[in-house]
């Protein structure tokens, strides 16, 4: 599981600097990938030989309606909910703000890993700035320009430093991992009470972190599952459009413990752009996804209402072809037995294994119908094959220019893998390498 590492902060301190510099570029706010354009508050890094997951927060505005101090109060507790490290961060060239003093309390009292940066140090003759700071209470600080990159690295060793550990027991063969994911009040909660409430055998309730609700286990004809119960965002009454984006967060979360996603969408409202970036994110990360269309019994109409749907995922949805839909209502129970038999069929092509004889076959015949084009003056050669893992299925392909392998020919090999293989229901992953040649 990558850890989460956010960065709160109040306005104009850096911290979006500081996040593109720790990334590696400024980075972009919107995806090329088709279907999925979206304001973008998350990175994955690499972190000592480690991936994380970087979180970017907004700034804590004054909120006429609830005060400085508890909008304050209010992200910074979000956000220390799904973090797994929290970077402080400081303005040293602004000095000590009396805020920041309640920004350390609230993380003294969440007993969470944090660290303190204080940012616009230029160089060493600028740490000075610092004393001040020590009032704070918190050793050590680490003097930082995110604009110019001083004190980085050694603010990377001390982030790396306080992550948890990275040792993870891996789940069983027969183990389905499932996260239900979704706006606040789709059903989440309900529908997980529906799939264990019935035909079950409760095999064990896995204790979860203070800041996450409890995973349960089940069996269920043979078959064992493990479900995680993603809540929506806490405090409903108190949720504003500016931190809506912690529901995400939550959601990246779950999708780093699972194998499949199910996400819930509500029948009477349709898709929205958040469950369109929450199936993006899944995609991203190579999960199994199905679409759970919720609240069935409240559909008057169901034939015109499943061609809604159906122009709706092929609009908000056309990045994810494969991912099965479903209609059910986890209020009533219609429908929600069926989701165990999509859950089963997702999974045997997710921890699908292909021969590398039956592999390279299945390739010669792709290559043979549509042969690969030229770049440049160079012919795209295909030498071999292999599947490198499972979940989800990863095939690497040998070949002589493997940065040049265009998107159009990529969806072509996909496509053919798919078709062959019978993974029709699930995200594949490709990758261009080089043929190693043997040193003489």
């Amino acid at each position: 599981m990558r850890p989460l590492v956010a960065i709160v902060g109040r306005p104009n301190v850096g911290k979006s600097t500081l996040f593109n510099r720790l990334v590696g570029y400024n980075k972009a706010i919107v995806d090329n990938m088709p279907g999925v354009t979206r304001d973008r508050n998350y990175a994955e890094i690499e972190l000592k030989g480690r991936a994380v997951t970087l979180i970017d927060t907004g700034g804590f505005e004054l909120d006429a309606d609830e005060g400085f101090l508890a909008q304050i109060r209010f992200q910074t507790l979000l956000a220390l909910e799904e973090a797994d490290l929290t970077i402080l961060l400081l303005d040293g060239k602004g000095g000590l703000n009396p805020h920041d003093y309640g920004l350390v309390d609230i993380l003294r009292q969440s007993e969470r890993p944090f660290i303190l940066g204080v940012n616009k140090i230029d160089g060493l003759e600028k740490e000075d700035a610092l004393t001040d700071f020590y009032s704070l209470g918190v050793e050590p600080l680490f003097p930082l320009s995110a604009a110019h990159g001083y004190g980085i690295r050694d603010f990377l060793d001390a982030m790396a430093a306080e992550l948890p550990s990275g040792e993870e027991t891996p789940p069983p063969e027969n183990l389905t991992r499932v996260a239900i994911i979704g706006r606040p009040n789709v059903g989440k909660s309900s529908l997980v009470n529906q799939l264990i409430g019935q035909e079950r055998t409760l095999v064990s309730e896995i204790p979860g972190t203070t800041r996450d609700p409890v995973d349960i286990e089940i069996e269920r004809q043979g078959r064992h599952y493990r479900f995680v119960d993603t809540a929506g965002i806490r405090r409903k009454g108190r949720v504003s459009l500016k931190i809506e984006k912690f529901a995400i967060v939550r959601a990246l979360k779950s999708l780093e413990r699972c194998d499949i996603a199910v996400l819930l969408i509500d029948s009477l409202e349709g898709i929205t752009d958040q469950d369109a970036h929450v199936a993006g994110y899944a995609l991203e990360r190579g999960r199994g996804l199905i679409l759970l269309f919720n609240k069935w019994d409240l559909v008057e109409d169901r034939k015109l209402w499943q061609k809604k749907i159906k122009g709706q995922i092929e609009l908000k949805m056309r990045f994810l072809p494969y991912a099965p839909y479903l209609t059910a209502s986890a209020k009533t129970g219609l429908r929600v037995q069926k989701i165990f038999k999509a859950l089963d069929e997702v999974f045997v092509q997710y921890t699908a294994r292909v021969t590398t004889g039956k592999l390279n076959r299945v390739l010669s015949q792709t290559l043979a119908a549509h042969s690969p084009p030229y770049i440049g003056r160079q012919r795209l050669k295909f030498y071999y094959a292999t599947q490198a893992r499972t979940r989800p299925p990863t095939f690497v392909l040998f070949t002589n220019l493997p940065n040049k392998v265009h998107f159009s020919y990529q969806r072509y090999l996909a496509n053919s893998f798919r078709e062959a293989f019978k993974l029709d229901k699930i995200p594949i992953k490709i990758v261009f390498r080089a043929r190693q040649t043997k040193k003489k």
